[in-house]
This record gives C-alpha cells, sequence and structure tokens, in this order.
C-alpha cells in the first residue's frame, strides 16, 4: 500500500468553489478525491505529450538523416496548393 501524505494546496476562490461544488453534488466524495482526480488527469496528459514530442523528435530526425543522404523531393507550392484545392472542392 502506498504512503499517504498531507499537503495544503491553496487555490483561487472560484477554484475552490468549484471544487466544493461538485463535491456537494456528490460526483466525488471529498475535495482530496478532486485533487486526486485532476493530478491523475494532468500525469496522463503530461505522459501524452512526452511521447508526442518524443514522435516528433524521431519525425525531425528521420527528416535530418533523409536530407543528409540526399533523399529529397523538390517543394512545388503550386502543386500542393492545387491538392488542396482539389481536395476542398471534394468535400
Amino acid at each position: 500500500m502506498s504512503t499517504i501524505e498531507r499537503m495544503t494546496v491553496t487555490m483561487p476562490a472560484e477554484m475552490a468553489a468549484f471544487v466544493k461544488s461538485i463535491v456537494e453534488t456528490g460526483d466525488y466524495a471529498s475535495t482530496s478525491e478532486v485533487v486526486r482526480e485532476a493530478i491523475r488527469d494532468l500525469k496522463a496528459k503530461r505522459s501524452q505529450q512526452v511521447q508526442q514530442l518524443e514522435a516528433l523528435r524521431n519525425d525531425i530526425a528521420k527528416g535530418l538523416a533523409d536530407i543528409g543522404a540526399g533523399r529529397l523531393v523538390p517543394f512545388d507550392t503550386d502543386a500542393i496548393v492545387a491538392r488542396g484545392r482539389a481536395l476542398l472542392a471534394d468535400t
């Protein structure tokens, strides 16, 4: 079983009122439960951000490796715009 640590949290009155209101409606048993849920959500969000950043770094590294190896495709702005317009016309 994990160790429980007591903390004091200070927040603006507006946030405190929201927390109290969702406890009063019965959605949560206590303010501590609300804070724990918020922290779990924050942890999940941070984890997802780290994964997305790692994927972006991998894509950049792959792109730089392609450039270094001479695997390049000419950038044709007109073709990109025409393709975008064609896709929009189909919707």
